[in-house]
């Protein structure tokens, strides 16, 4: 399934400051970019370039000091944190390097939750399609303690994944994971996005990575720049 010309991300003249001891701290400035819906897109850049705040802001974890962003239409800067936390639900999937899974609960557990939180009485049914689809359907009883890291990642996808978002941001997804475990994931992520139409958005330090999406953008000192 290919993208559409409609931008489900945008992003015009964005800054973030925060107030350090020593003063102002500009973290991003005069960011502006467009993400089309089904597109894989990739912002590249060295640690402490502004790559992680700038995901948390196209997510409405965080709003900008200046500027705008559009996510399906929605500018994120006129809702409360309640009204981003519903759209979040309803339009974005998160992939972390740590996985963010729930010890206590088995591998379909951790995948039921965030359709459990909505009331989905297909919760279990979904799960298990889900895990299935990464390969995991026969670890589903597996607490992740027993999985290995990138068993856990495929896990942490299958729940990204369980609700149908329209948006997935992968944040450094293959950052715990050796070579060979980290490309399958990879792997995985490019197919749902393919096979499902859901845009992607990866922020790595990773280039090999990065250049496998259909666009590739970098920070450098919080500034957006072509990928030289």
């Amino acid at each position: 399934m290919t993208g559409s010309s409609h931008p489900v991300i945008d992003v015009r003249d964005v800054s973030k400051s925060v107030n350090g001891p020593e003063g102002r701290l500009d973290i991003l400035s005069d960011v502006a970019m467009q993400v089309n819906g089904g597109e894989s897109f990739a912002i590249v850049g060295a640690s402490g370039s502004g790559k992680t705040t700038l995901l948390g802001l196209l997510a409405g974890l965080d709003t900008p000091t200046r500027g705008s962003i559009q996510l399906d239409g929605h500018a994120l800067e006129q809702l409360d944190e309640e009204a981003r936390a519903d759209l979040r639900r309803r339009l974005v999937g998160f992939v972390f390097q740590s996985f963010h899974l729930l010890p206590a609960l088995t591998a379909e557990q951790n995948v039921m939750l965030p359709l459990e939180l909505e009331g989905n009485r297909a919760a279990r049914e979904k799960a298990r399609t889900a895990l299935e689809a990464v390969g995991l359907g026969p670890r589903r009883s597996y607490y992740p303690a027993q999985l290995s890291g990138g068993e856990q990642q495929r896990v942490a996808i299958a729940r990204a994944f369980v609700h149908s978002p329209r948006v997935l941001f992968a944040d450094e997804p293959t950052g715990n994971l050796d070579r060979r475990t980290g490309r399958h994931v990879c792997d995985l992520l490019f197919a749902l996005n393919r096979d499902h139409g859901t845009t992607l958005v990866l922020v790595t330090h990773d280039l090999p990575l990065a250049e496998r999406c259909a666009r590739c953008v970098q920070l450098q000192e919080g500034r957006l720049e072509p990928l030289a």
